[in-house]
């Protein structure tokens, strides 16, 4: 009983003194303001005189700072955000220095690189993909992105019709597509087709022929490159709609040939 009534006299008081402090006259004497003689002018006056007392390079460096921080919370694309969080540290990291703060300082220090880094990586990504519109499909631009894994002669690697999670690209060995009767290389892209279609579902299956390894990549990492990036996403578009093409006509020369191979075995009637 002593000690709940210790512990209710000790939170009043705790209480009370909260109360007094957030009272508006000794908010205004804080401020260095007469409570008693309170106007525009004088409150004014009193906030330019506290901004004026501030004016350091150190507290310039942190304003600036801030600034491009509230900008990367405006970016709705990665590579601005990139660029203005950079700026940003920067700019933090110079308060640190001149405010003789030794952690600040090193933690936006840090923040630099990692972000020119990501930065570097975004830039490269799009330049890559562009060059890929202009002829080069490898999209060998995306292996920073992807894990690599394993495969033994006879694997299926996807069925057709499955529900499909993730695209490939095969680095050795060799793996057919069955439905076409086509050998992928290493170096192609297997399952891009899945991540456009409305339902996620293979178009093919997909047999490994010979021992190799392939590198995978997410729907849900590509979706987060998608729209970090529009103009990566654009490029992406353009690249699937070739490799679209591509395999309508192959499958047309097929059709072309079973129909003469068909006439051939027909004979003249």
């Amino acid at each position: 009983m002593t000690f709940s009534a210790d512990m209710s006299t000790t939170l009043n008081r705790i209480l009370d003194t909260a109360a007094d402090n957030l009272r508006v006259a000794k908010i205004l004497i804080q401020l260095g303001l007469d409570p008693n003689n309170v106007t525009y002018d004088a409150i004014f006056n009193r906030l330019l005189e506290i901004f004026l007392a501030n004016i350091t390079l150190a507290n310039m460096f942190a304003l600036i700072g801030a600034i491009f921080f509230v900008a990367t919370l405006l970016t709705q694309t990665m590579v601005p955000l990139r660029v203005a969080n950079m700026i940003g540290c920067v700019f933090f990291a110079g308060f640190g220095a001149l405010a003789g703060n030794i952690t600040t300082f090193l933690l936006y220090l840090l923040l630099v690189p990692i972000n020119a880094f990501r930065l570097r990586q975004m830039l490269v990504l799009v330049k890559k993909a562009r060059s890929a519109t202009q002829g080069d499909t490898s999209m060998e631009w995306l292996k920073p992105f992807m894990t690599e894994r394993k495969y033994r002669k006879g694997d299926v690697l996807v069925k057709k019709d499955d529900v499909a999670q993730e695209m490939f690209m095969t680095v050795t060995g060799k793996f057919l597509v069955k439905e076409i009767k086509v050998e992928l290389p290493p170096g192609r892209i297997m399952g891009e087709l899945g991540f456009l279609s409305p339902n996620n579902r293979r178009t093919a299956t997909i047999e490994c022929l010979e021992d190799g390894h392939v590198l995978t990549i997410t729907y849900e990492k590509l979706l987060e490159i998608y729209f970090q990036n529009p103009q990566f996403g654009y490029y992406f578009l353009v690249l699937t709609s070739q490799r679209l093409l591509e395999n309508n006509a192959r499958l047309e020369g097929i059709i072309a040939q079973n129909k003469i191979a068909q006439q051939a075995a027909a004979g003249p009637k």
